[in-house]
C-alpha cells in the first residue's frame, strides 16, 4: 500500500475501480440511511431476515430468465424479501409464536430454500450460473457498469422517498400513537418504510452478501446514534460512516487484491462503531466511566470538606489542623479513597498539610460551609413542605447537597425565608 497505489486508486482512471468505489459508496449510504429508521423502530433483525430471504428470489429469477441481469435478479430478490416480511407478520399476528422466534423461523426457512435452489442451479449444467453463489458472501470487486446503473437508480429512489417522507418516518419511529392520533396512515407509512428497507437490502446483497448485509444496515446507524440525539444529524453521520467504509473497503481490496471488498467494508464499519461506543462524547462508554469517576471524586472531596467544617463547628475553631483519625471519626472513608481525596483537595488549594495533619484554606472553608448549608436547607425543606420526619431526611439530603445549583440554592433560601437552623436545631451557615 504505497503512495503510487493510493494516487492511482483515487484518480479513478480505471473503469473497474470507478464501478467498485461508486457502487460501494451508493450501497453503503442507502443502507445506512434506511438502517437508521429500522434501528430506531427496534427492527434490527428485519434486515437479517430480508437479506437471507432474498436468495430464493435471486435463484428463481435466474432459473426463469437464464441470465444474471442485475435488474431481473433485483426484482426477484425484492419480491422474495417482501414475501418473508409478510410471512413474518402473519406468523406473529395469527399464532402464539413470539416475534423473535418467528424472525428466526422466517429467516432459516427462506435461506434454506435459497440454498436448495442454488444447489439445483449449480447441478443444472447452465454455464451462466457461474458466480451466482457470490450472493452468499458478496463480491463487490466484480461490480460492472450495469450493476452500478441499477444501484444508482435504487439509491436515488430510496433517497427521494426518505426526503419526501422524512417527517412521517420520524413520527412513526418515535411516537406511533401520536402519528395515529393526528390522522397519519401509519400502516401505509410502515409499508413504505419496509419497502425501501427491502430495496436497500436487495441492493447491498451483491456487494457484501446475505451473511453481512444486516451489518451494513444497522452498524452505521448504531454508530451514529452514539454521537447525537437528533435524527437529521444521525442520518448524516451514518451516511458519512457508510461512504467512508465503502471507499476504504474498496481501497484495501484494490491495494491488496487478496482482500475481499465487502467484508472489509463491514470490518471498517465495525471499527467505526467500536470507536463510537467507547469515545463518543456524552454516550461513549469510556466517557461515561470518566464522568462517573469525576462525580465520585467530587462527592468524596465535598464530604471531606464537610467533615472538616463539622469538626470546626464542634470545636468552634475552623483554622486548627485536623488529624486523619479525627476526619475518619466524623465519616467513614476507605483508606485508598481517603488518601486520594486529601491529595486532590491539597492540589486544588482547599486544604494544606502541616506535618501529618491537615487544615482548611479560606477557599476550602467556604466550599465546606456551602455543602453543610445546602444539606441543612434541604433537610428543612423536606420536613417543612413534604412533611417528612426529621429523622428520615438526612440520607436524602446527603445525596442532594452535591447537585443543588446556585439557582436552586437561592430559591430554597427565599422559599424558607433564610432560616437560621435546620430540623435538628443545627445552625445554617451563610457566607
Amino acid at each position: 500500500m504505497n503512495l503510487e497505489t493510493f494516487i492511482e486508486f483515487f484518480s479513478l482512471q480505471n473503469p473497474n475501480v470507478r464501478y467498485v468505489v461508486l457502487g460501494s459508496v451508493l450501497l453503503s449510504i442507502s443502507s445506512a440511511i434506511v438502517g437508521c429508521f429500522t434501528f430506531l423502530k427496534k427492527k434490527a433483525l428485519l434486515g437479517d431476515v430480508v437479506s437471507h430471504a432474498v436468495l430464493p428470489g435471486i435463484c428463481i429469477s435466474f432459473m426463469v430468465s437464464g441470465t444474471k441481469d442485475p435488474f431481473i435478479l433485483i426484482i426477484g430478490a425484492f419480491l422474495s424479501g417482501w414475501l418473508s416480511i409478510i410471512v413474518l407478520d402473519y406468523i406473529v399476528a395469527n399464532s402464539k409464536i413470539k416475534e423473535d422466534t418467528a424472525t428466526g423461523l422466517s429467516l432459516s426457512v427462506f435461506f434454506g430454500i435459497g440454498i436448495l435452489l442454488l444447489t439445483v442451479i449449480q447441478h443444472s449444467g447452465n454455464a451462466a450460473q457461474t458466480g451466482l453463489d457470490s450472493f452468499l458472501f458478496g463480491k463487490a470487486a466484480a461490480l460492472v457498469g450495469k450493476d452500478l446503473l441499477a444501484f444508482s437508480i435504487i439509491a436515488t429512489v430510496i433517497l427521494i422517498v426518505v426526503f419526501f417522507f422524512y417527517k412521517e418516518f420520524k413520527l412513526v419511529c418515535f411516537d406511533q400513537e401520536y402519528a395515529k392520533s393526528i390522522g397519519l396512515p401509519v400502516k401505509k407509512i410502515e409499508l413504505l418504510l419496509t419497502s425501501i428497507t427491502v430495496l436497500a437490502v436487495v441492493t447491498g446483497i451483491q456487494a457484501v452478501g446475505v451473511v453481512l448485509m444486516a451489518a451494513m444496515l444497522i452498524t452505521p446507524a448504531a454508530a451514529g446514534k452514539f454521537w447525537t440525539n437528533r435524527l437529521s444529524i444521525m442520518l448524516l453521520l451514518a451516511s458519512v460512516f457508510g461512504a467512508f467504509s465503502g471507499i476504504a473497503g474498496a481501497y484495501i481490496s484494490y491495494a491488496a487484491p487478496s482482500m475481499p471488498t465487502g467484508p472489509w467494508i463491514v470490518m471498517i464499519l465495525s471499527f467505526i462503531a467500536i470507536l463510537s461506543f467507547f469515545f463518543a462524547p456524552e454516550k461513549g462508554i469510556l466517557i461515561k466511566l470518566f464522568k462517573q469517576r469525576k462525580i465520585r471524586n467530587q462527592l468524596l472531596e465535598e464530604n471531606l470538606l464537610k467533615s472538616f467544617y463539622k469538626i470546626g463547628e464542634m470545636n468552634e475553631d475552623f483554622t486548627a489542623s485536623r488529624s486523619n483519625e479525627e476526619l475518619i471519626e466524623i465519616r467513614r472513608f476507605s483508606s485508598a479513597q481517603f488518601k486520594a481525596g486529601l491529595s486532590r483537595l491539597s492540589s486544588q488549594g482547599f486544604i494544606k498539610k502541616e506535618n501529618s495533619t491537615w487544615s482548611l484554606t479560606q477557599e476550602g472553608f467556604q466550599k465546606g460551609m456551602r455543602v453543610v448549608k445546602l444539606h441543612r436547607l434541604w433537610e428543612l425543606y423536606l420536613t417543612k413542605y413534604l412533611r417528612i420526619a426529621p429523622d428520615h431526611v438526612h440520607e436524602d439530603a446527603d445525596t442532594i447537597e452535591h447537585v443543588i445549583t446556585p439557582e436552586i440554592e437561592e430559591r430554597l433560601e427565599k422559599l424558607l425565608e433564610y432560616p437560621e437552623a435546620d430540623p435538628h436545631s443545627s445552625n445554617i451557615p451563610y457566607q
